[in-house]
């Protein structure tokens, strides 16, 4: 359990990473869903690792990170099928 618990801890940490750096040169938005799916999962693989190390600040952080990411995945699909829907009618 502690090798994939460690295993899932740095996945979530270079998602987190990736995210941030495409972000910041510009390679991808930060209200694309690849930039939000990314965070979301890093933050929930992170939160796993965190929880079992028993390291709840950086825990609690991850989780409101999730918390933020959600809406947002859920506010870019929606405008994604918006679109769609309106292009398909035209």
């Amino acid at each position: 359990m502690k090798l994939f618990i460690d295993i899932i801890g740095w996945i979530g940490s270079i998602e987190v990473i990736l995210a941030y750096g495409l972000n910041s040169y510009h390679k991808i938005d930060s209200s694309s869903l690849s930039f939000q799916i990314l965070n979301f999962t890093g933050a929930t693989f992170l939160i796993a690792n965190t929880v079992y190390y028993g390291a709840f600040p950086s825990a609690f952080i991850n989780v409101i990170w999730v918390i933020i990411a959600v809406p947002a995945i859920f506010q870019i699909i929606k405008k994604k099928k918006s679109f769609n829907s309106i292009s398909k009618s035209s």
